[in-house]
């Protein structure tokens, strides 16, 4: 009987804890969702006000300190586009050059045939005449 007794007693002692754990993380929950809710709806503020909306209830500090925040986002904002338009200019002039050298190469090679042609119509002319004179005679 004492066993039985003893068993019944842990597995209740057992259950309040579970229950009283479960109470615990249940509010720990409660409160978590409550902060995440209440940075939630901080964000959203502060993002209408970034996008103009919502500031007639912001003071002139207020009103100035988002302005100085908007002024550093735009400074950082240009100066990444300026760098990625130098990486596109920089690319696009040694696209330029190479295509340049391109040029060259077939612009001799133009000339090489040319001359090879003026060569060969040469000959040809050449061959051309000697090749009449032998039928004349």
């Amino acid at each position: 009987m004492e066993k039985i007794l003893e068993r019944h007693e842990r597995y209740t002692y057992a259950e309040r804890q579970l229950h009283a754990t479960e109470t615990e993380t249940n509010i720990s929950w409660t409160l978590e969702h409550a902060k995440l809710k209440a940075r939630l709806e901080v964000l959203q503020k502060n993002q209408r006000h970034f996008m103009g909306e919502d500031l007639k209830s912001l003071s002139l500090k207020e009103l100035q300190s988002l302005e100085q925040q908007l002024d550093s986002g735009l400074k950082q904002i240009r100066s990444r586009k300026n760098q990625l338009m130098y990486a596109s200019i920089s690319e696009l002039q040694k696209k330029d050059k190479a295509l340049q050298e391109q040029n060259n190469q077939l612009a001799r090679k133009v000339k090489l045939l040319y001359t090879d042609i003026c060569e060969l119509s040469f000959i040809f002319s050449q061959w051309t005449k000697i090749n009449s004179l032998s039928k004349d005679r």
